[in-house]
């Protein structure tokens, strides 16, 4: 298959636990988190469900990683627009696994922030290694 293709994902939900910063051997610093997404309904008997399904986060780029960093807390309302990444790896016992996370690439992420102390707060890299508060 030849032609134009798309890799962007967008979510809203909650972070499940503070960001996790890791360094890289290179000293490239790693922001993750996970955000939780709920979906709402009544089934066929009137009877209320749902569902929560969560969503790993990796923040590559400095600017955004920074002000994840020093603003996100669990349970802040967020919206993360980014990649759809899968990698491979191995366990200890040598068996493959795969993670699958929204990836916030320099220039190319979106983080916003949606708590209402921190309401039309945007953080973006799409232009550039700029955020507007």
């Amino acid at each position: 298959m030849s032609g134009p293709s798309l890799n962007r994902v967008t979510l809203i939900g909650n972070l499940g636990a503070d960001p996790e910063v890791r360094t890289t051997a290179a000293g490239r610093r790693i922001v993750r988190f996970s955000v939780a997404t709920t979906e709402r309904w009544k089934d066929a008997s009137g009877a209320r469900q749902e569902r929560t399904d969560w969503h790993r986060v990796a923040i590559f780029s400095p600017g955004l990683g920074k002000l994840a960093e020093d603003y996100l807390r669990k349970g802040s309302k967020v919206l993360v627009e980014g990649q759809l990444r899968t990698s491979k790896w191995q366990d200890q016992a040598g068996q493959d696994r795969y993670t699958t996370e929204v990836v916030l690439m320099p220039y190319n992420g979106l983080l916003t922030f949606l708590d209402s102390r921190r309401a039309g707060t945007e953080a973006s890299e799409e232009r550039g290694d700029e955020a507007s508060f």
